[in-house]
């Protein structure tokens, strides 16, 4: 026989004795003879106990994304605040990926507020939005309507930002669930900036602001309203990068968008 296999039989078979004790109420041993309890060391609580605490202990309520978005995003009294709070969000997982947080760029209080679709590279790199080849077009794009981020006339000035602050892995599409996260934060981030027009940059950007399925192609340059101001919806850069025919209603939009700013200004 062998006598280890039979001792750590019987100790499994005690073991499970006083598991099943502990779960019927069993709280106290008694022994043959009387222990004058209050002369012992306090001694922390045996394992066995905190197995069965941990086993019946109420289950922790899950959080709510979405809500805690929304109490952290109405708290923000202003730009600053309202980074802080996207930084110490702990609930998007893109977070863990990227470099940076990329917040905006531009000049706060323009007239025009882009709001773009997710980080790239380049923007997770450098922490500012539309950076790269595409940025670099959507620049020549509004320069041509005299208009830039920069631009010393803050009615002439832009204002950008993106549905979510960080590069989603390989650039794919914000799942549903991280642009519901980030809504509120894009929605308050309007507020505060109180742009008069916003420019809704791509597919991304319009499906979550606009709640609609509609695709980009088939709503850009309509006129809608977001937040209590006009939205217009426009292509995304990176698309005209690869559809160069597109540009056409690129320019259509623009125009569009330099009228409604001379008629409201």
């Amino acid at each position: 026989m062998n006598l280890q296999s039979g001792w750590q039989s019987e100790f499994e078979i005690a073991r499970a004795c006083l598991e099943w004790q502990v779960e019927m109420g069993v709280d106290e041993a008694i022994c043959d003879a009387p222990i004058d309890r209050y002369a012992l060391d306090p001694a922390p609580a045996p394992k066995i106990l905190a197995k069965v605490a941990a086993k019946t202990a109420a289950p922790a309520i899950a959080a709510d994304p979405v809500a805690e978005a929304e109490s952290l995003a109405a708290a923000a009294h202003d730009l600053d605040a309202l980074a802080a709070a996207l930084s110490s969000y702990p609930h998007c997982e893109l977070k863990l990926g990227a470099r940076n947080l990329v917040f905006s760029d531009g000049r706060a209080g323009a007239r025009v507020m882009i709001v773009g679709e997710a980080p790239g590279r380049e923007e997770d790199l450098r922490g500012r939005p539309f950076v790269g080849e595409a940025g670099q077009l959507l620049d020549r794009m509004f320069k041509a309507i005299g208009m830039a981020r920069d631009h010393p006339d803050m009615a002439r000035a832009l204002y950008i930002t993106n549905i979510l602050p960080w590069r989603p892995p390989q650039n794919r599409d914000p799942s549903l669930e991280e642009r519901a996260m980030m809504r509120p934060f894009v929605l308050r981030h309007i507020e505060l900036a109180a742009p008069d027009i916003l420019v809704l940059m791509g597919r991304i950007s319009a499906a979550t602001l606009l709640g609609t399925s509609d695709g980009i192609t088939k709503i850009r340059g309509q006129w809608r309203e977001v937040a209590g101001r006009p939205a217009l919806p426009m292509l995304h850069p990176a698309y005209l990068l690869r559809n160069l025919v597109a540009k056409r209603e690129a320019w259509a939009d623009l125009l569009n968008l330099q009228a409604r700013l001379r008629t409201n200004p």
